[in-house]
């Protein structure tokens, strides 16, 4: 059974950091686009980050661009997001998604992880 299982989120301080993992099990991760999506209450799902299956690309949504950074250990099952200078908009609840690079209808999703940046 595929599982995208999202871990460490929590509380923090504006202006702190915190490091989010999703690990993933029962897919071969290198065939899978990645990205980390958030939803706030009353807002719709937002991309944050997203990385292609080799790792080779990038994106990231704008109001996040330059404070963080998504990466991928593809033998190790696992993407991470770095998260730096977060602040109040932050708070979100964090989802892992993977897409299957070359059929998009195989799609997953985890179930998320709280983030709340607040003092």
């Amino acid at each position: 059974q595929v599982q995208l299982v999202e871990s460490g989120g929590g509380l923090v301080q504006p202006g702190g950091s915190l490091r989010l993992s999703c690990e993933a099990s029962g897919l071969v991760l290198s065939q899978f686009d990645m990205s980390w999506y958030r939803q706030a209450p009353g807002k719709e799902r937002e991309l944050v980050a997203s990385i292609t299956n080799d790792g080779k690309w990038t994106n990231y949504g704008e109001s996040v661009k330059g404070r963080f950074t998504i990466s991928r250990d593809n033998a190790k099952n696992t993407v991470a997001l770095q998260m730096n200078s977060l602040h109040s908009e932050d708070t979100a609840v964090y989802y892992c998604n993977g897409r299957h690079w070359n059929y998009a209808a195989i799609d997953y999703w985890g179930r998320g992880t709280q983030v709340t940046v607040s003092s």
